[in-house]
């Protein structure tokens, strides 16, 4: 059975892009619009992996990565941070959120493909 992997991101550019180049690549997509969105869609469903942007309306990628830690079902999972922010502040942030890693945009799609596949396995 395919990894079902959800992405987050307010550009509907960059999801497409995300989502794309994961379906090429046999993995599942669920896409979110922002965070809110996101918690939502998870709700009662488990997914492999969440790749979410940092900066987003309604609820950004820390909050994100907050609710899904506080949660029971997707506690775990891992949460790449795909974003153009790369100060260490705010990687610190992230990483104190509960993220597992760090992308930052603009990035080749190899390089996505790489960093799920070394997770994921």
């Amino acid at each position: 059975m395919a990894k079902l992997i959800m992405t987050a991101d307010d550009s509907a550019s960059v999801r497409q892009m995300v989502a794309f180049t994961l379906k090429q690549n046999g993995y599942d997509v669920i896409e979110a619009v922002d965070g809110k969105d996101a918690l939502t869609k998870l709700s009662g469903k488990k997914v492999d992996m969440l790749l979410t942007d940092l900066n987003m309306p309604n609820l950004d990628g820390i909050g994100l990565i907050k609710g899904v830690r506080a949660g029971t079902m997707n506690k775990f999972i891992p949460i790449v941070m795909l974003t153009t922010e790369s100060n260490d502040s705010k990687k610190g942030e992230g990483k104190a959120a509960g993220a597992t890693g760090w992308i930052v945009k603009p990035f080749k799609p190899e390089q996505l493909i790489a960093v799920v596949k070394k997770i994921l396995g």
